[in-house]
């Protein structure tokens, strides 16, 4: 299994021969495919230290001249601390003239799980969701992040790309010539009364959740949203309608403006009659130190927890 960043890196790479417009900027983070990538091309990789505010502002430079350039991070560090240089450089000017800037930020959710709730990255889906101009972009799997990178040079947008930092099985392996990016979701499983909604990391574990289910008699459907802007509300409400029970699931703080708040609020405005439940953390940070799953168990949000609130929306002993 390859990482997120390595395939998305690979890909670039393979662009950058036939495309001398493509640049690529590091925040003194590294990855194997990096390496080959700037010996390849050192007159257009950059690294600028460990400085992302510089980071977005040199690659907003780059982007004035013409240039698709690619800025590559730790995923809270190059959304918050550079936060105000993505809102006035990127998405503010984006608004007036072509900016094609793609914010790679690599350590999504609980990625950096060990690292404490300072590497922790559960905003970022709220944050940069509130940026008027800014696609989001947050895969589940290779097969997606290297089928983006196309979308990513012929939208002359800025973008954030949400990638996991740990390898994971690939989902799309079979249908990813199924995909339309500018769709911005997939429904992986049709189900019965229930729906789990999820994205990145998270889609995983409602497939996991949806196939324990179906030996207890449960057919639950999943959604994999990988575009959260921008997305085609009417395309996903009509996915979504004829289910009777909703669950988003997220790696993210629920009722601030993430994953939920787009699957709720299109229901909402489209009159849906059924029963939402939103999964994810809570108004707070986890200072626990320990592995992923253990965080999720703290959080509620372990493979049992959601098998157990299914259930209880189901009234099913």
């Amino acid at each position: 299994m390859s990482t997120m960043r390595d395939a998305f890196i690979e890909e670039v790479h393979a662009r950058m021969g036939g495309d001398e417009r493509i640049f690529f900027l590091s925040a003194d983070f590294g990855s194997p495919r990096l390496d080959a990538l700037r010996a390849d091309f050192p007159g257009r990789f950059i690294n600028v230290g460990i400085a992302e505010q510089n980071l977005v502002n040199v690659s907003t430079g780059l982007a004035l001249e013409g240039f698709i350039v690619y800025a590559y991070a730790i995923a809270p560090f190059l959304t918050m601390r550079a936060y105000e240089q993505i809102r006035i450089n990127l998405a503010l000017q984006s608004q007036l003239k072509e900016l094609n800037v793609n914010l790679i930020g690599v350590g999504a959710g609980m990625s950096y799980d060990v690292s404490g709730p300072t590497h922790h990255c559960l905003e970022d889906l709220s944050i940069m969701r509130a940026l008027p101009n800014m696609t989001v972009f947050s895969p589940s799997d290779c097969n997606l992040v290297r089928k983006f990178v196309d979308y990513s040079i012929k939208v002359k947008s800025p973008k954030y790309l949400r990638f996991e930092g740990k390898p994971l099985p690939g989902i799309y392996a079979d249908n990813i010539e199924k995909i339309n990016i500018e769709d911005g979701f997939f429904e992986l499983r049709k189900g019965g009364e229930i729906c789990l909604v999820s994205t990145g990391y998270m889609t995983h574990k409602a497939l996991k959740v949806a196939g324990a289910l179906q030996w207890e008699g449960i057919d639950a459907g999943v959604v994999d949203i990988f575009l959260l802007r921008p997305f085609d509300p009417a395309a996903l409400y009509s996915s979504l309608k004829d289910y009777r029970y909703i669950v988003t699931i997220e790696e993210g703080f629920i009722g601030k403006g993430g994953l939920d708040s787009i699957v709720a609020s299109t229901l909402a405005d489209n009159g849906f009659g059924g029963v939402i439940k939103r999964m994810g953390f809570a108004d707070e940070y986890i200072f626990d130190i320990g592995g992923r799953e253990y965080l999720h168990r703290l959080a509620g949000l372990g493979e049992e927890d959601i098998s157990r609130s299914i259930k209880t929306i189901l009234k099913v002993a």
